[in-house]
């Protein structure tokens, strides 16, 4: 772990010296009279550079981070466009919609405010400059929501030909609760986890004696499951488990490991049931729409393209 601190420090240092050969002022692209930097862009992809475990400064890497380089810019000329169009429909992401945001964001990962500010800060990175993301994402997203999706249109025999081709798989979900533990790096965490699998310990014991969670004496519970909000690993966790479940053991992050368990607040433990169709509608609606949105999304991404002064310059 000390030698990957160190590779990736000596990384960061090469991002910020090949910022600074490339000279603040260079510029990397203009789009409709707004400047991308080469100091902006390289400060941006430097967290894929890192994560790919290049170095900015290697020939041999050159051609890979000349790909992310590309790929940043692409993502930031698209970033002020939306930002731009934003502007023209008067579209606006308040502090309170960005408050929630991250609320929501540091909540979901059982911190405290005080313990994800501390976080940001270990890992050097600034409050505002987070905000600052947050506003451009949300911003984006609802431009594309707008404008992007709006003209997508799911027929009535799509959804039925989606529900009877795949409802031995859609069950009634409404009102599960997710608890959480993250068991204490001191923990014996393998030998824990599996006596509560095999209910050898309860849940709620556990919880109290072994997690980090800040609600663990309540059992770690986080609340109803936002199923339409999952990514991919937690989405391919959850689905499969039926109210009482519990999980094996599973890396939380790189230092922690941690169990999940589902359940109704009331104590039903009753098996979930199949949805009917008219249940089912919605969320099969917002599945089918997901990928034709994607493509008008590209279409209006394109047309803005099409429309805008952009002048790239690497």
């Amino acid at each position: 772990m000390k030698k990957y601190l160190v590779f990736v420090f000596m990384l960061i240092f090469a991002c910020c010296a090949s910022a600074e050969a490339a000279q603040y002022g260079k510029i990397a692209a203009v789009v409709n009279g707004k400047a991308i930097t080469m100091y902006d862009l390289q400060e941006a992809a430097a967290g894929d550079i890192i994560r790919a475990r290049l170095n900015p400064d290697s020939p041999k890497d050159k051609a890979k981070v000349d790909a992310i380089l590309r790929k940043t810019l692409d993502a930031m000329i698209s970033d002020i466009l939306l930002q731009q169009e934003a502007q023209r429909l008067g579209v606006k992401i308040t502090d309170k919609d960005i408050d929630q945001e991250i609320t929501a964001m540091y909540t979901s990962r059982g911190m405290t405010k005080q313990q994800f500010e501390k976080s940001l800060a270990k890992e050097g990175v600034k409050l505002s400059k987070l905000r600052e993301n947050y506003r451009k994402g949300m911003t984006r997203q609802r431009i594309i929501a707008m404008e992007g999706g709006r003209r997508v249109v799911i027929k009535p025999e799509e959804i039925k030909a989606y529900y009877e081709k795949n409802k031995a798989d859609m069950y009634n979900r409404d009102g599960l609760h997710m608890a959480l533990i993250v068991y204490h790096p001191q923990a014996p965490a393998a030998t824990i986890a599996r006596k509560v699998k095999n209910g050898e310990i309860s849940w709620l014991e556990a919880s109290q004696k072994y997690s980090v969670m800040p609600d663990r004496n309540k059992g770690g519970d986080t609340g109803p499951v936002r199923w339409d909000q999952l990514n991919g690993e937690w989405s391919r966790r959850l689905s499969g488990m039926q109210p009482g479940d519990v999980t094996d053991l599973f890396n939380y992050n790189a230092q922690l490991k941690a169990q999940v368990r589902l359940f109704r607040p009331n104590g039903d433990n009753s098996p979930l049931r199949i949805m009917t169709l008219e249940e089912a509608t919605p969320m099969i609606d917002a599945k089918l729409r997901g990928p034709k949105a994607q493509e008008r999304i590209d279409e209006y991404l394109k047309s803005l393209r099409d429309k805008a002064l952009i002048d790239i310059r690497i």
